[in-house]
């Protein structure tokens, strides 16, 4: 008897012959659940997926912008993205995740892992994941030769031309020009393999737009802004969105960092009616008074705003209108290039700056200069206000000057460097310390740098302030809504105890500087 003795197959083999068994099962899944995709043609959006490719990504070599990208724009085509899957650049985890994704969604879309070298294995992969082999595209071995100047199929640039048997090639076209792009997207069924390098891949998506607005639907987004916390309105949001079931989405989302809201809620639905009148019932259950408008850029619209609340005649308009006479009185007297606002963050150099700029615009609605400030740095600031400054410096386009020391020190730097300079608009109020002698046009003391200093807010209130922000929905640091009421550095400066409230279970907390009832407790924060 004849006895034949086979090799003990290797590891790598029994891998293999492992990952085929299961991208078999896959193609299986595929052909059980085909009408799985195309649940578009039922009435329902189309779906998706996106599998980001690339190691770069996973080691955050790289930042990850083609799934905003991607999510952004199948949004507005009626097609709702149900998955983002990032993968390495290895062969058998792309392939699985591509033979486990394409059945499940509409469209497969993938990006990374095109090109040239070793680790772009995404079009292997993809064969792979449905058991195709590999064969060199005449036409698309064309593109690759006119592209790269080759034509040896051997070449590194020819592994372009190498896809699935069962590729098409799908030739955007140019939205700016019309014209076709030269390189197509391949695609293997309902996977479209898009390039990693973000400004190609959004050229190329742009071009082919089309292919994924097939459905019709048209996504419908309402938003709600609520200032209350999260946990007083989430039974409310439960309740409803129980009521409303699948119709609508309703989405909730913290906001740590906005002045006037701390909740952003979202419905979304792919009926405009239903949107719409699950938001009015919406606003009929939340907490009275607790929903705000949301301003998104006061700066834009402050001429306007500040000058019709000048004119409105209530107390607080008559403050803004003695104001802006002030800054008027002092742009009369000097032209722009040779004042600059002082600005530390602080609330009320943020009033002045909002009064300031909007006087610059009514008087100089073309000008491009750029608004001059000067930055007294302090010693251990806080962080959240150094953050906010630069905020700040784009918000209103500042051309910010730093400078270290005491005022007097600080006025003497600037006229050393920027002798341009004649006036300096102050934040200050009558109520500041050695401040009430001050007028509104002072020259500086004997024997400082001779400037002149504006005060337009010297006979406003610490209420008038924060009635001036909240008012006009004017940005302020955070700080202020964490119990401070008054801003120096970290070593001299706590939350003001006239602020602290127990709440029900025992725990402390601070209210707003906004909500102070005794001004006279502003400077409490100072330690």
């Amino acid at each position: 008897m004849l006895t034949l003795a086979f090799p003990k197959p290797c590891r790598a083999v029994l891998r293999v012959r492992k990952l085929a068994a299961q991208l078999s099962n896959a193609t299986m899944f595929t052909t059980n659940q085909g009408s799985s995709p195309s649940a578009a043609a039922n009435g329902d959006a189309s779906t998706a997926a996106i599998l980001i490719i690339g190691d770069e990504i996973l080691k955050g070599h790289t930042s990850d912008t083609n799934s905003g990208f991607l999510l952004r724009a199948l949004r507005k085509l009626g097609v709702s993205v149900q998955r983002i899957t990032v993968v390495p650049d290895v062969q058998e985890v792309i392939a699985k995740e591509v033979a486990l994704l394409s059945p499940q969604y509409t469209h497969l879309i993938t990006s990374g892992g095109i090109g040239p070298t070793h680790d772009d294995v995404t079009l292997e992969s993809v064969a792979m994941a449905f058991q195709e082999d590999l064969y060199h595209h005449p036409e698309l071995g064309r593109v690759v030769e006119d592209l790269f100047g080759v034509t040896d199929k051997t070449s590194a640039a020819m592994k372009l031309a190498m896809v699935p048997r069962s590729s098409k090639l799908n030739y955007g076209t140019d939205p700016q020009t019309g014209q076709l792009l030269s390189y197509p997207v391949v695609s293997v069924r309902n996977v479209y393999i898009f390039p990693g390098v973000p400004s190609l891949m959004e050229r190329a998506f742009n071009g082919l737009r089309h292919l994924f607005a097939a459905s019709g639907t048209t996504f419908h987004t309402r938003e709600v802004f609520v200032d209350a916390d999260e946990t007083d309105i989430a039974p409310v949001l439960t309740k409803l969105q129980a009521d409303w079931g699948r119709k609508v989405a309703l989405g909730s989302y913290p906001d740590w960092l906005s002045n006037y809201h701390r909740v952003r809620l979202v419905l979304d639905s792919d009926s405009l009616e239903e949107v719409d009148k699950t938001r009015a019932q919406l606003l009929d259950e939340l907490p009275k008074g607790s929903v705000v408008p949301l301003v998104t850029d006061p700066v834009s619209i402050a001429s306007a705003e500040v000058y019709a609340l000048a004119s409105s005649g209530t107390p607080l308009g008559d403050k803004v209108a003695s104001a802006l006479k002030t800054i008027e009185a002092a742009l009369d007297q000097y032209p722009t290039e040779e004042v600059c606002i002082g600005f530390n963050g602080g609330k009320d150099c943020t009033a002045l700056l909002h009064l300031y700029y909007a006087a610059l615009k009514r008087r100089h609605p073309d000008a491009k200069d750029k608004v001059k400030a000067l930055y007294i740095r302090i010693v251990a600031p806080f962080p959240e206000m150094e953050r906010f400054l630069q905020d700040t410096i784009k918000r209103y386009d500042l051309e910010i000057f730093s400078v270290e020391g005491s005022i007097r020190q600080a006025l003497a730097q600037v006229q050393e460097r920027r002798p341009e300079l004649k006036a300096v608009l102050m934040g200050t109020r009558r109520s500041d310390p050695y401040s009430h002698t001050l007028t509104a046009m002072c020259p500086t003391d004997p024997g400082w740098p001779d400037y002149m200093r504006v005060n337009p807010l010297l006979d406003w209130t610490y209420h008038d302030i924060w009635s001036f922000l909240r008012t006009l929905y004017v940005p302020y640091c955070i700080l202020y809504d964490k119990g401070y009421t008054s801003l120096g550095s970290m070593d001299n400066t706590c939350r003001n105890a006239s602020l602290q409230v127990v709440d029900g279970r025992g725990g402390t907390r601070y209210k707003a500087a906004y909500l102070l009832e005794n001004e006279e407790e502003e400077r409490n924060s100072r330690a």
